[in-house]
């Protein structure tokens, strides 16, 4: 039976986490703006397989987002394949270490591309490195398990900050996954502070699940878009339970060398919001999306008069 709490609300997605075959042609030219990007007749989408954002098949979320900002453009549109490990210093040229909300630069990488879209949850030690567009996701993090732990979903109090707390109490003396660097990273959460026994692993998103259920770890963060498809891909056998983090918010990362580029791709984006094309497109990936985050799509569902 599928493992289920009262407060999973999204809907269920298929589990299409691939390696990208697509990724073709990466360059090492320095950060481009927009004039050098018309110019040179390409655009670079740097991108990590992740969920339906980019399925590892050609398309996604965030593929198609790109794709039509390129046709938009009138460029080449090229994806570039990366990391989590990687995909900030693919865009930036520079190696670093995050101390908290800030970081430290520690040398230089090759650039890649022009712009990150891929599921990328804005945090603030990102905003050192990266500037972002106007968001384009509705993200948060939930604390998972396997479905025969002992530990157990909480109820929900109707209060976030207070479910918030409850779940973080539950991990005093429990093994924990997560991923510096990301925003499974526990740093961000202060989950060391509640007792937990942490357990950073270097993983694809969609490995903590199946992490979990080889007994690598009691518990993992995960996010909400991985969740949902770890109690698809694994019914009966993954339970959520509860929030770790407040709502968050994912957009295009751009480097801080683009102004112009960051500004036609916020217009652009705009204006595709203002034309329907964008809810079309978050519907195509996530169709009820906008049901269980009305805050983050009150804007387009007025303009479109979603039922």
């Amino acid at each position: 039976m599928l493992v289920k709490t009262d407060f999973i609300r999204w809907p269920m997605v298929a589990l299409t986490i691939l390696f990208m075959n697509s990724m073709v042609g990466i360059s090492t030219a320095p950060a481009r703006d927009l004039a050098d990007i018309l110019d040179q007749g390409e655009l670079r989408h740097i991108a990590v397989p992740y969920a339906k954002f980019v399925t590892g098949s050609g398309d996604g979320f965030s593929c198609d987002l790109i794709r039509l900002f390129a046709r938009n453009l009138g460029v080449k549109y090229v994806p570039v394949e990366s990391s989590w490990n990687t995909v900030i210093g693919d865009l930036t040229g520079k190696t670093f270490k995050v101390i908290g909300d800030e970081v430290e630069i520690t040398g230089k990488a090759p650039i890649k591309g022009d712009l990150i879209a891929n599921g990328l949850t804005i945090l603030p030690w990102r905003t050192n490195l990266i500037d972002y567009s106007e968001p384009t996701f509705p993200s948060g993090v939930w604390l998972i398990a396997a479905a025969d732990s002992s530990i157990q979903p909480i109820k929900p109090s109707g209060d976030l900050q207070s479910d918030i707390k409850q779940v973080k109490s539950i991990l005093a003396g429990r093994t924990l996954l997560c991923m510096p660097g990301t925003c499974l990273d526990s740093e961000l959460y202060g989950l060391g502070d509640f007792g937990a026994m942490l357990v950073p692993l270097n993983l694809k998103m969609n490995e903590f699940a199946p992490a979990v259920l080889n007994g690598k770890a009691e518990t993992s963060l995960l996010d909400v878009a991985d969740s949902l498809i770890a109690l698809e891909k694994w019914p009966g056998k993954v339970k959520v339970i509860g929030p770790i983090s407040t709502p968050q918010e994912m957009a295009v990362g751009f480097p801080k060398s683009s102004p112009h580029l960051l500004r036609t791709f916020n217009t652009f984006l705009n204006r595709i919001i203002q034309d329907g094309t964008y809810i079309k497109m978050v519907k195509k990936y996530y169709p009820d999306v906008q049901v269980y985050f009305p805050d983050f799509f009150q804007q387009q569902a007025a303009i479109l008069r979603l039922e």
